[in-house]
Parts: C-alpha cells; structure tokens; sequence
C-alpha cells in the first residue's frame, strides 16, 4: 500500500473505532506510520482527508453491487442480485458500509460527492431498475430515490444488528431479508 492508502486507511479505522469528531492528524500520523509532514503532501486539511475517503469507500461499494448483475435477468432477479450484494458488501466491508451510511448526509462530505456516481454506475442501474419496476406496475409510485433509500435502509439496518450479533444471517435469513426488501415496494 501506498502512504496516501496507509493513511486513508488509518483514518477509516479511526472514524470506525472513535467517530470522526475524535479524529486528529496526530492520531492518523501514529495509526499509519507516517511523518507529520506527510499527509499534507496529499491532503490539505481534514476535510479533504475524509471526502477522500468517503469517495474511495463509494467507489468499492459501488463496484461491489454490481458483481454478478445480469442487466437481461428478470426485474426480481435483478433486484435480488443488487440487493444481496449491499448485504454482502456491509458483511465484507463492514467499516466502509458504515462510513457511507453514517456520513451519506453530513455536511461534512462535499454535495458533488455525495450525489456522485461509480464507475460502474450502480446508482444508475439501481434508479434505472426503480423506475423500471414503476413503470411495469411492480413497484410502488413513489420518487425513486425515495424507493432506493428505502430498501438501502432495510440492508443497513439488518447489517447493524448483524454486526452486534443479534442474529447470523444464515441463508435463510438473506433469504428472508431480500424477500421483505422487494415486498417494501410492491404495489
């Protein structure tokens, strides 16, 4: 890993274990082992750091949601693919799905950023499937945003639970978790 990686790492590692607002470029010069100059040969303030982040965590998660994604399977195939691999991304990657979920709305990540697409264009083919199901008379008539953040909410509120261990999700309960998501928009 490059220093820049090690010291985006280290500051995802210390939002995940302090929250944001107890993290000092002291704290990530020690976490990444890095000099105190260094960073600044990157970033130029906090700010910038964290949006940095948060970009390179989209970006993954981004990439993430479309494996497997067959865009000529049925509109439920599809559904399921992208939403069993929200899930599998918060399981795999559970510091970063955090991150994007906890900081999504922050004022503290740039509003081109956030309404930034992948280069896969996941928001894309997810907003594009949305409008599609609608059209179809499948899914709910709601803003399509709306209906995206509605079943993102269902994948992250699962996932925290998962990750407290209240529950495994076994097959059986992804199963069960992706059949309540798709029932959420059903007309």
């Amino acid at each position: 890993m490059s220093k820049k990686q090690d010291i985006m790492a280290a500051t995802l590692d210390l939002i995940d274990e302090e929250g944001l607002q107890s993290v000092t470029f002291a704290k990530i010069f020690k976490k990444a082992n890095v000099g105190s100059g260094t960073i600044y040969n990157y970033f130029a303030n906090k700010e910038e750091l964290v949006n940095a982040v948060y970009r390179e965590a989209r970006l993954l998660m981004g990439e993430y949601l479309l494996k497997g994604y067959d865009p000529e399977a049925s509109l439920y195939e599809r559904f399921k693919c992208l939403q069993l691999n929200r899930l599998k991304f918060g399981m795999h990657h559970p510091k970063e799905f955090l991150f994007i979920d906890s900081f999504s709305f922050s004022p503290y990540i740039s509003p081109e950023l956030r309404d930034m697409d992948d280069a896969q264009n996941s928001r894309e083919v997810i907003l594009s499937l949305i409008i599609e199901g609608q059209k179809q008379g499948v899914f709910k008539e709601m803003d399509s945003h709306l209906c995206h953040q509605l079943i993102h909410g269902i994948i992250s509120s699962i996932l925290k639970g998962y990750y407290v261990q209240k529950y495994p999700l076994n097959e059986i309960q992804t199963q069960q978790v992706l059949e309540a998501s798709w029932k959420a928009i059903l007309v």
